[in-house]
């Protein structure tokens, strides 16, 4: 496979940040996550990060021109050539046509948006049970991996916070941002035939051996 240029998509809480970390393991390719790029072009004072952070200043939301003028930029340096693997965008129909076309100019396609699906009562089960220690930020899940005395945690002691974008109202108001909005990219990247379901309720192991066998049959239809 020439390249291997991967969409991470998937409701809030689905493991993307998880699997990219395999990934990149993997196949040592960049993770090219929107929110990571935008705050390093700010803070190295770039031309695109100075634009930026104009918008960011004044309260408002980065154009998503100037969103994918940094993804583009991203993607264009020496370490993915080999492909890149995004995360974070698109998040809705406009988005995903002006970054293909973006795509498209640089002459780069995308070998697969790979979706990470998990229905909305296990994300909210897995989201508003993390904890985290209010003196070191020590993550816990009152399900998968409660502490030992509850409410405290094991290494100091300290008092066991829930984040506020992990209370039930908020995670409740995300899903709903991402039923509405873009959760209809899965037939617009399905009528393209690049969409691939992964089934995110399984263990993270699970999913990672999944979607490896998803790549290695996309690497063998090339071949034919």
């Amino acid at each position: 496979m020439r390249e291997l240029n991967l969409i991470l998509f998937g409701p809030p809480g689905a493991g993307k940040g998880t699997q990219a970390a395999r990934l990149q393991d993997d196949f040592r390719l960049p993770y090219v996550a929107t929110g990571d790029i935008l705050r390093a072009a700010v803070k190295d004072g770039t031309e695109l990060g100075r634009a930026a952070k104009a918008f960011m200043d004044a309260g408002d939301l980065v154009p998503d021109e100037l969103v994918i003028d940094l993804i583009v930029e991203r993607i264009s340096a020496d370490d993915c050539l080999d492909g890149f693997i995004l995360d974070g965008f698109p998040r809705n129909r406009a988005q995903a046509d002006a970054i293909g076309a973006a795509f498209e100019k640089l002459e780069r396609r995308i070998t697969a948006v790979l979706l990470i699906d998990v229905p909305d009562e296990d994300l909210l089960r897995r989201i508003t049970g993390r904890r985290v220690s209010a003196k070191t930020g020590r993550p816990y899940h009152i399900d998968t991996d409660p502490p030992k005395h509850e409410g405290r945690c094991d290494i100091d002691g300290s008092r066991l916070i829930q984040r506020d974008d992990d209370r039930p109202d908020v995670v409740t108001k995300r899903l709903e941002v991402y039923h509405r909005e873009t959760e209809p990219l899965i037939s617009y990247y399905d009528e393209k035939g690049l969409l691939r379901r992964v089934d995110g309720t399984r263990s993270p192991t699970e999913v990672h051996d999944h979607i490896r066998a998803v790549l290695a049959t996309l690497r063998l239809e090339e071949d034919l």
